[in-house]
């Protein structure tokens, strides 16, 4: 198959380029379709205890969206800030989709001071909550609400929650996006200008990056017709799009160069390469899209979403490697020098192989241990979905929160466990149940909210809402005996069913990667043992990089160098994208290597001489690839 479509991109590399060309404009042109239609939900799944619950209280009473605002610098007791509140409180009111607004002065004290509870410790700051109708009309009243709280005479005013964190999440990954390409683009075309010495053969990689990453977007759209997809996956093909674009086209112009000493032929010498290099390319696409092929057997459609995002950047980056790249070789081949002739053999890479080869217990043991330590971490590993903290210190709701958490200490910010029963009890019984979840460890309060046709207690445990407290209480709960059937839902048990669901998949997803990958590798060395080393390496690695995403993001170390606190935990999709995107490009370099060491084995026969020419010949290519 390579040797017809390498033939088809020498015979007629016009219409190959025009054809990529094409799909470039398309994905172009329906972008905005693209990000219309994404999603920023993570960690929804249906059919679990914690929905059930959700869909049992939102039938009882419907209810939209909450947004929070904070008026602070003045005092609660300024009758200027009272009469401020209250006129815009009236303007908010009177808006299409607005279901109720409560100040400090909706239910004050009897001698009319303001509600302690929606006042700060220090009396400087009050909260304003609005609720919305679950409308269009709620949806669309959003914005303009958060427009006229921001009226409030006060020094400082925020407001955020609920959909505004939402989109805020959205604004925030759009603008990281762009941070990272104007960033990364112009380092990595000096990168390959020093690399390649040439503005030709530098911009080939480039621009096979570019290539598969707009296309991709094409696919993206056509799934998004059909299920949801994720705002984060863009980054994803971002990032895989041009770190894999860039690698393939490394490997196929470094390969080109490198056969351009042997033939004058510049299409003798795209078909050699293309005839090694090119298969290496063709190999190592399918062991990395298999590897992300393993996020689509889990239930989440945020997963399943970056799965299929992943994979078609990939197949892509592939596809534009086999066919463009040698099209335009074929056309400006002649353009790119051939690379210097070296003594393969007293390289650095062929030391350091040589040496190895003599030590191998001693690298082996000592790569092992440093890496078991780097995974130590991992151990103390701690979930929970992703807040207003991992916004920036800049955002309106991550400050809002942070007011709530240091000057309304009296307020628990930690959302309540939904303890639902399915059948209607009598008051006097569910009070009894409600002294008994009382007296659990962990539990800060406990409510009895009044529900049509619905028995609820209202768990507030002590800490985060998706903190220790409130997980072991979901557990304490869900094994307790309860006077009627319950489903036990909110922030927490929804933490819970996510992490049961992702760990019941995980086997399976793991076992199709390993097996995928064991597979391809054996087609591609005629190998048992190396993919079994290559997967156990992997392995090995992957538990060192966990430890250093805990030591580093949840508890806070060298902080300062990636510009994030300590958040005490780590999302909850995080180790499976990881786990994905790592072990496929770890095999990425290990087929990289593996091509280049095997076929000089089966020139050759010697093994030693292999590995270390292997390594000479590849190590530039994946050190500067990586």
């Amino acid at each position: 198959m390579l040797r017809h479509l390498t033939a088809l991109a020498l015979r007629r590399p016009l219409t190959v380029v025009a054809g990529w060309a094409a799909v470039v404009v398309l994905a172009v042109v329906s972008a905005p379709a693209l990000f219309a239609g994404l999603s920023s939900d993570v960690g929804d799944l249906d059919g679990t205890e914690s929905q059930r619950a959700a869909q049992l209280m939102w039938r009882a009473a419907p209810s939209g969206e909450t947004v929070f605002a904070v008026a602070a610098g003045r005092s609660a007791s300024d009758p200027g800030l009272r009469a401020s509140v209250g006129k815009v409180a009236r303007g908010v009111g009177a808006l299409s989709g607005v279901d109720a607004i409560r100040t400090p002065w909706t239910s004050p004290l009897p001698d009319g001071a303001p509600d302690p509870a929606s006042v700060s410790t220090d009396g400087n700051a009050v909260v304003i909550e609005v609720d919305f109708t679950q409308t269009r009309a709620g949806e669309a009243a959003v914005d303009a609400a958060a427009a006229k709280l921001h009226a409030i005479d006060a020094p400082t005013v925020l407001v955020g929650g609920g959909p505004l964190l939402d989109d805020e999440k959205d604004a925030q990954a759009a603008h990281d996006l762009a941070k990272a390409e104007l960033i990364s683009l112009p380092v990595l075309l000096v990168l390959l200008l020093v690399i390649f010495g040439g503005v030709v053969a530098a911009g080939l990689p480039l621009i096979i990056a570019v290539v598969s990453s707009a296309t991709a977007m094409v696919a993206l759209l056509g799934f998004s017709l059909v299920a949801d997809v994720s705002v984060y996956s863009i980054n994803i093909v971002t990032m895989l799009g041009i770190g894999l674009g860039i690698d393939y086209a490394l490997l196929i112009v470094t390969r080109f160069r490198e056969e351009r000493q042997r033939t004058t032929s510049v299409d003798a010498a795209v078909a050699a390469t293309m005839a090694t290099a090119g298969r290496t390319v063709f190999f190592s696409g399918l062991t990395v899209a298999a590897s992300l092929a393993g996020l689509l057997v889990f239930p989440d459609d945020f997963l399943r979403s970056m799965g299929f995002a992943g994979l078609s950047v990939v197949l892509l980056d592939m596809l534009a490697a086999v066919t463009l790249v040698p099209a335009l070789l074929s056309k400006v081949g002649r353009r790119i020098s051939p690379s210097e002739r070296r003594d393969d053999g007293q390289g650095v890479f062929a030391s350091t192989a040589r040496w190895a080869g003599r030590h191998p217990v001693a690298v082996i043991s000592s790569v092992v241990v440093l890496l078991g330590l780097a995974a130590i971490p991992f151990a103390s590993a701690r979930f929970a979905d992703p807040d207003e903290r991992s916004l920036p210190a800049s955002s309106p709701t991550r400050q809002l929160a942070e007011i709530a958490q240091t000057r309304f200490a009296q307020v628990s910010t930690a959302d309540p466990i939904d303890v639902v029963m399915t059948d209607r009890l009598p008051a006097a019984e569910v009070e009894r149940y409600a002294a008994t979840l009382a007296d659990l460890t962990g539990v800060r309060s406990v409510s009895t909210p009044q529900l049509h046709g619905l028995s609820v207690v209202e768990v507030t445990p002590q800490g985060d809402s998706q903190g220790a407290q409130a997980i072991s209480l979901v557990h304490q709960i869900r094994t307790l005996d309860a006077p009627a059937p319950i489903a036990v839902g909110g922030d927490a048990a929804q933490l819970v069913d996510y992490e049961n669901s992702l760990t019941s998949r995980l086997p399976y997803a793991i076992g199709l990667v390993a097996l995928a990958t064991f597979a391809l590798l054996f087609l591609f060395t005629g190998s048992v043992v190396v993919p079994l080393k290559a997967l156990a390496m992997s392995a090995v690695s992957l538990g060192a990089s966990f430890g250093v995403l805990v030591w580093v993001f949840q508890d806070g170390h060298l902080g300062g160098l990636f510009g994030t606190d300590a958040l005490g935990s780590l999302s909850i999709t995080t180790p499976t994208l990881v786990l994905a995107i790592a072990f496929g490009l770890s095999m990425d370099y290990e087929v990289f290597l593996l091509g280049r060491i095997s076929e000089i084995w089966r020139r050759t026969g010697d093994t030693t001489h292999a590995v270390a020419i292997g390594l000479q010949r590849t190590g530039r290519v994946v050190t500067a690839a990586a």
